[in-house]
């Protein structure tokens, strides 16, 4: 996986056009001059709470005994359920939260920034390779960067490409993050069988 692969798998698991409804919902009771800082203040410790777990996510993994193989093959089922999400969406599994004053962290920040699907992709792709660790921060700042432009301007662009739009984009969005997470199944399952070989040739 290279760096434009990773950022461009993290964006679509942010889903930053299908935070839109929800950020615009979450600040409705702040003043509209307060909005923008509001937002880049949230944006910033989102990064921070994806940065930290990005380093010690790998160290949980050791804690707990986790194969590379389980966690490939767990990265993507995680993946196939957040694509049949963004396609197929349920109002009861949504994670809208009424939120009275101004939003602190939680919801903005946690979980719609840096949620449990994001969490789970920069496990899978730090647990891979972790000597890699610089590419995949350098990948995990282009996706934030990309996305924090999108909610940045969240009331232009829901104006702009209105409630049909968002779903169109984010149905679209949806169908290609399908692929990947197929894709991470088949290797997932790959390297399960070729440990098993191994295990049973000795």
């Amino acid at each position: 996986m290279t760096v434009v692969s990773a950022a461009i798998l993290l964006f679509l698991v942010m889903d930053p056009l299908g935070n839109i409804p929800f950020f615009l919902t979450a600040l409705r009771h702040v003043e509209p001059t307060r909005q923008r800082a509001v937002i880049v203040r949230e944006l910033l410790f989102a990064l921070c709470f994806l940065v930290f777990f990005l380093f010690a996510g790998q160290y949980l993994l050791r804690l707990l005994h986790i194969s590379e193989p389980a966690l490939t093959i767990a990265g993507g089922v995680i993946l196939f359920l957040i694509a049949m999400r963004m396609i197929f969406p349920s109002p009861e599994r949504s994670m809208h939260e009424e939120v009275d004053g101004e939003p602190f962290i939680v919801p903005l920040a946690i979980p719609y920034v840096a949620g449990p699907s994001a969490l789970a992709t920069e496990l899978l792709i730090m647990s891979r390779e972790p000597e890699r660790w610089m590419e995949w921060l350098a990948a995990l700042i282009l996706a934030w960067l990309a996305s924090s432009v999108i909610i940045f301007f969240a009331g232009g662009l829901g104006r702009y490409l209105g409630t049909r739009g968002l779903i169109a984009v984010e149905r679209l969005m949806g169908m290609v993050l399908i692929t990947v997470s197929i894709q991470t199944l088949l290797t997932g399952i790959r390297a399960a069988m070729k440990s098993v070989e191994e295990v049973a040739s000795r």
